[in-house]
Protein backbone atom coordinates (compact mmCIF):
# COMPACT_ATOMS: atom_id res chain seq x y z
CA UNK A 1 0.00 0.00 0.00
CA UNK A 2 1.14 3.30 -1.22
CA UNK A 3 1.41 6.01 1.41
CA UNK A 4 -0.30 9.55 0.63
CA UNK A 5 1.52 13.11 0.56
CA UNK A 6 -1.04 13.82 3.40
CA UNK A 7 0.36 11.06 5.85
CA UNK A 8 3.85 12.09 5.18
CA UNK A 9 3.18 15.87 5.91
CA UNK A 10 1.45 14.75 9.37
CA UNK A 11 4.05 12.16 10.21
CA UNK A 12 6.76 14.58 9.54
CA UNK A 13 4.86 17.60 11.77
CA UNK A 14 4.24 15.22 14.32
CA UNK A 15 8.61 14.47 14.48
CA UNK A 16 9.16 18.18 14.94
CA UNK A 17 9.74 18.09 18.76
CA UNK A 18 12.21 15.57 17.67
CA UNK A 19 15.07 17.73 15.69
CA UNK A 20 15.72 17.48 11.99
CA UNK A 21 14.18 14.30 10.26
CA UNK A 22 15.07 13.94 6.56
CA UNK A 23 13.09 11.21 4.43
CA UNK A 24 13.25 9.54 1.17
CA UNK A 25 10.75 7.68 -0.87
CA UNK A 26 11.31 3.79 -1.08
CA UNK A 27 10.16 0.55 -1.95
CA UNK A 28 6.01 2.11 -2.19
CA UNK A 29 6.88 3.51 1.56
CA UNK A 30 9.31 6.71 2.99
CA UNK A 31 12.46 5.71 5.46
CA UNK A 32 12.73 8.52 8.21
CA UNK A 33 16.72 9.37 8.87
CA UNK A 34 18.25 11.31 12.01
CA UNK A 35 22.14 11.99 11.16
CA UNK A 36 21.86 9.75 8.11
CA UNK A 37 20.59 6.93 9.75
CA UNK A 38 17.12 5.00 9.48
CA UNK A 39 15.30 4.99 12.46
CA UNK A 40 11.48 4.44 11.04
CA UNK A 41 9.32 4.86 7.90
CA UNK A 42 5.88 4.43 6.70
CA UNK A 43 5.65 0.99 5.76
CA UNK A 44 2.21 -0.39 4.64
CA UNK A 45 0.43 2.81 4.78
CA UNK A 46 1.67 3.38 8.49
CA UNK A 47 4.37 4.72 10.44
CA UNK A 48 6.73 1.92 11.85
CA UNK A 49 10.01 2.61 13.99
CA UNK A 50 13.01 0.67 14.64
CA UNK A 51 13.09 -1.76 17.30
CA UNK A 52 16.35 -3.96 19.57
CA UNK A 53 15.11 -6.32 21.85
CA UNK A 54 14.96 -3.36 25.03
CA UNK A 55 12.43 -1.37 22.66
CA UNK A 56 10.53 -4.29 21.29
CA UNK A 57 8.24 -5.33 24.35
CA UNK A 58 6.99 -2.00 24.36
CA UNK A 59 5.68 -2.43 21.20
CA UNK A 60 4.23 -5.58 22.08
CA UNK A 61 3.04 -4.66 25.14
CA UNK A 62 0.33 -2.36 22.74
CA UNK A 63 -0.16 -5.23 20.59
CA UNK A 64 1.74 -4.05 17.80
CA UNK A 65 3.65 -6.22 15.50
CA UNK A 66 6.60 -6.03 12.84
CA UNK A 67 6.12 -4.77 9.36
CA UNK A 68 5.40 -7.81 6.90
CA UNK A 69 6.03 -7.31 3.51
CA UNK A 70 5.74 -8.74 0.02
CA UNK A 71 3.89 -11.79 -1.32
CA UNK A 72 4.92 -14.09 0.88
CA UNK A 73 4.40 -11.49 4.19
CA UNK A 74 7.98 -11.65 5.26
CA UNK A 75 8.48 -10.29 8.38
CA UNK A 76 10.98 -7.34 9.25
CA UNK A 77 11.65 -8.04 12.95
CA UNK A 78 13.07 -4.91 12.75
CA UNK A 79 10.55 -2.58 12.41
CA UNK A 80 6.96 -2.15 14.18
CA UNK A 81 4.07 -0.77 13.91
CA UNK A 82 3.26 2.64 16.30
CA UNK A 83 0.31 2.75 18.37
CA UNK A 84 -2.18 5.32 16.94
CA UNK A 85 -2.54 7.23 20.24
CA UNK A 86 1.35 7.81 20.15
CA UNK A 87 1.37 8.90 16.61
CA UNK A 88 -1.30 11.38 17.51
CA UNK A 89 0.50 12.66 20.29
CA UNK A 90 3.95 14.95 19.46
CA UNK A 91 5.34 14.41 23.22
CA UNK A 92 5.37 10.87 23.67
CA UNK A 93 6.02 10.24 19.54
CA UNK A 94 9.58 12.47 20.16
CA UNK A 95 10.08 9.68 23.28
CA UNK A 96 9.43 6.88 21.07
CA UNK A 97 11.52 8.28 18.11
CA UNK A 98 14.44 8.92 20.40
CA UNK A 99 14.53 5.04 21.48
CA UNK A 100 14.34 4.08 18.06
CA UNK A 101 17.26 6.48 16.96
CA UNK A 102 19.21 4.91 19.57
CA UNK A 103 18.16 1.28 18.34
CA UNK A 104 20.01 2.66 14.99
CA UNK A 105 22.71 3.83 16.52
CA UNK A 106 23.19 0.08 18.46
CA UNK A 107 22.67 -1.86 15.22
CA UNK A 108 25.15 0.49 13.55
CA UNK A 109 27.58 -0.68 15.94
CA UNK A 110 27.51 -4.24 15.66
Amino acid sequence: MAFSQDYLDFILEQFSEFGEVTHKKMFGGVGFYKEGLMFGGIMGGSLHLKVNDSTRPEFEAHGMTPFFHGPKKKAMPSYYQVPAEIVEDKSALKHWAIKAHQAALSAKKK
